[in-house]
């Protein structure tokens, strides 16, 4: 017959220095965390593009760009989604008043030179921005230009434009993208800006 003993207990003092020492480990890790929450906050608070850098930027950097930028005014939420079968979206967002943020982005590497944006890109938007992507904002983002036929179809339609002029504004300053352009939908949601 075999007789089991169990281990004695460990000394209180083992398990206390263990107790302080786990603390210990997770403020440390907890402050760390932290400061790079801030760090990335001042990074993208700081973020600039100028128009040259944005030309020279592939489709989907671009996506990306038009992405950060959001999330630099404060839509945290913010995600590229384009790609193949994007359903006219390439940027979603929420910015702090609640609103949901549907962008597809439209980049001309020649800038001005390029392709003008008109009423066919802009059907597919306006077809899919609020009842597919269930955006309150609907937003074509080019860093060339649009045709006239597509600004008074985007009008007609309640689709927000940003062609070069605005988002030159846009990518350098610091106001965010909501202060630029007209007649957006009430907020949703209260919040410290309104």
């Amino acid at each position: 017959m075999t007789c089991w003993t169990h281990p004695p207990p460990a000394p209180r003092w083992l398990l206390l220095i263990a107790a302080v020492l786990a603390v210990l480990g997770g403020i440390l890790w907890w402050h760390q965390g932290a400061q790079h929450a801030e760090q990335e906050r001042a990074r993208a608070q700081a973020l600039r593009y100028q128009l040259a850098q944005l030309d020279a930027l592939s489709h989907r950097q671009f996506e990306h760009a038009i992405r950060d930028l959001m999330h630099r005014d404060g839509c945290s939420d913010a995600i590229q989604v384009g790609g193949r079968g994007d359903l006219g979206a390439d940027v979603k967002a929420t910015d702090p008043l609640g609103r949901s943020w549907v962008i597809q982005c439209k980049h001309r590497r020649s800038g001005l030179q390029g392709a003008p944006v008109g009423t066919p890109e802009l059907q597919v938007l306006n077809g899919t921005g609020r009842p597919v992507h269930k955006g309150d904002v609907v937003v074509m983002v080019i860093n060339g230009r649009i045709t006239e036929p597509g600004r008074v179809f985007a009008r007609q339609q309640r689709l927000h434009l940003v062609d070069r002029h605005v988002l030159a504004s846009w990518a350098a300053g610091s106001r965010p993208l909501w202060e630029l352009l007209p007649a957006l939908p009430p907020p949703r949601t209260p919040s410290q800006l309104s």
